[in-house]
């Protein structure tokens, strides 16, 4: 029970630090960026580069151990199209780091931006939430919350009830830490191809700090409240929506392992209710832990996992997200038929806030960026609003999605992202219309 409680504590219970709202996690996280600042990019290079090494040898030499420990050979030996993105992300790191070749590899707003903004971030993250993702995964947390929540989750969201652990973990905490938890729990067999797609692609909300970064960027930070209002209940009924459509809805209801116990959150036995069968479920897992060493083995690995299997994805994808948004005007093409659209919904200068709407594929930021410039305070509240309930950016949730064992591609990805923008942008500019 205390671990679980720790667990809930330090990545689910929001608290006041330094004048902001956050999480125990993300604190710890600050606190080694601090520490570090000067290195990270030096040492995220390195893990990069170490990871393309492993993958090479892994697919060429085949050293014995990798190819006897399972762990290593699942971790090296990736399908072809993750070896040349591991190889395309050493690249790029090495280029921006030295800077060498065209400058649109390593200026700031392009590999730069996730070298020294976005993975330093990422590598404190990933060491904390790898190493205490198993006080919620393997202490009973989810049993309980799986039986007690899934009347709820099933009808509304089309998820199973041990889902909302992850979800609020996204909602509260950080959207990359929920997509790293979803992703060990679809390896684990806990949740089917349809339901790590569904929470992956829906809940990784962006945290509350980035929010409040992201509506002052557009300088409109008195209006935080009715901002966070109007994204919380656009992104939930997005949340409801787009699970019942394609291309989540045609995803299989098939497992990735299936699971080595019997676990069903919806069998509550005779004599027993949804709390008292929780507690049962939660009791029962908690006993079949091999105590502080499996913790710390487990804890590792996870890192080892997130540090290499994630990380070069988002370098090599990212930058080219971040190059084709800087340097080309395919974002403003795309975003050329939403112009009609907001002119029907009386937006104002919808012609320059139209440019905005699509290029948040590759940064969730472009957009507040490109819109401060914007005369119109409804059109900037819009803009901002937008960009956060999209959710899915290549430089960073969408890499990490990729990155994972969750089973969405790159096109099903552009395809929730222009869903999600279809779907919460009337609700946004309703809102917008009351507000201003």
């Amino acid at each position: 029970m205390l671990p679980s409680v720790l667990g809930v504590f330090l990545f689910m219970t929001p608290i006041s630090y330094k004048d902001e709202i956050t999480i125990p996690i993300a604190i710890l996280s600050g606190w080694l960026q601090e520490g570090l600042a000067d290195f990270l990019p030096q040492i995220m290079t390195i893990i990069i580069v170490l990871t393309m090494i492993g993958t090479i040898l892994a697919k060429t030499v085949r050293p014995e151990i990798i190819e006897r420990n399972l762990f290593l050979k699942t971790l090296f030996n990736v399908p072809m199209i993750w070896f040349i993105a591991r190889i395309l992300g050493a690249a790029f790191a090495v280029a921006v780091l030295f800077q060498w070749g065209p400058e649109m590899i390593w200026s700031e707003n392009t590999g730069g931006l996730l070298l020294y903004d976005l993975l330093p971030v990422l590598f404190a993250i990933f060491l904390f939430a790898g190493l205490f993702l198993p006080l919620l995964l393997n202490f009973g947390l989810l049993e309980l919350f799986g039986t007690l929540l899934t009347k709820v989750m099933r009808p509304v969201f089309t998820l199973p009830g041990l889902s909302s652990v992850g979800c609020m973990t996204s909602w509260l905490g950080d959207g990359t830490i929920g997509v790293l938890l979803t992703s060990k729990q679809y390896e684990q067999g806990l949740f089917t191809k349809r339901e790590a797609a569904v929470i992956g692609t829906s809940f990784s909300v962006v945290s509350i700090t980035f929010s409040l970064v992201i509506i002052s960027q557009v300088g409109l930070a008195h209006l935080f409240v009715p901002f966070y209002l109007t994204v919380t209940v656009a992104g939930l009924i997005a949340a409801i929506i787009l699970p019942r459509i394609p291309p989540l809805s045609r995803k299989p209801d098939t497992f990735h392992t299936e699971r080595a116990d019997d676990y069903n959150e919806d069998d509550i036995p005779t004599g027993y209710n949804s709390f008292t069968w929780g507690m049962h479920q939660a009791m029962d897992k908690a006993s079949r832990n091999r105590g502080v060493n499996d913790f710390f083995v487990s804890g590792g690995k996870n890192i080892l996992d997130m540090w290499m299997g994630v990380a070069p994805i988002v370098m090599a994808l990212g930058t080219l997200a971040l190059i084709v948004a800087e340097y080309t005007p395919v974002f403003q093409w795309l975003g050329v038929p939403f112009i009609p659209l907001l002119e029907l919904m009386q937006v104002p200068e919808a012609k320059a806030a139209s440019e905005t709407l699509v290029v948040g594929f590759a940064d969730m930021f472009l957009p507040s960026v490109i819109g401060a410039n914007i005369e119109s305070e409804m059109t900037r509240f819009i803009i901002a609003s937008v960009s956060v309930t999209q959710l899915i950016y290549m430089s960073e949730v969408g890499g990490l999605l990729l990155g994972s064992k969750i089973p969405v591609s790159f096109w099903e990805l552009f395809i929730i992202f222009l869903q999600r923008t279809l779907v919460t942008l009337p609700i946004v500019v309703l809102a917008a219309h009351i507000i201003f």
